[in-house]
């Protein structure tokens, strides 16, 4: 089975190397918010930094990091299924499916969620093309 460190760009900070700006993925699952991670609990993943809010969330990540991570490694899918690599925001967020969504605006969000199959199929479509023009 192919991992997501294999098949995800993943959205970082160039300057701090952090993934999804410091927040903790895990907490979207388990506080149902986004929560920041800290210093001393970070894992080094998919060329990113991940903070997480305590060790058991880092643990859980650790184990199985496909769960986790932001689909399409952190970019709107709106913008994806426009063909454009738009980071999202980690406060602007929709978790469906069991896998967590990023947007870079309310508007996205909204269009998400009024029709969650269509923008996955879309924007699951056109990542192949969009993710090849990011760089490595």
């Amino acid at each position: 089975m192919t991992r997501a460190a294999t098949t995800e760009r993943v959205v970082i900070d160039r300057h701090t190397g952090l993934a999804i700006y410091g927040i903790d993925p895990v907490a979207y699952f388990v506080d149902k918010k986004p929560k920041a991670g800290r210093e001393d609990f970070e894992l080094r993943y998919a060329g990113a930094v991940w903070r997480f809010e305590n060790e058991g969330n880092r643990a859980a990540f650790a184990a199985d990091p496909d769960i986790y991570m932001p689909r399409f490694g952190g970019y709107d899918p709106i913008g994806i299924s426009r063909g454009l690599a738009t980071p999202g925001y980690p406060a602007l967020w929709v978790i469906n499916g069991q896998r967590l969504y990023l947007f870079y605006t309310d508007e996205a969000r909204a269009a998400f969620i009024a029709n969650p199959t269509e923008v996955i199929a879309a924007a699951a479509a056109r990542w192949s093309a969009v993710k090849s023009e990011l760089a490595e």
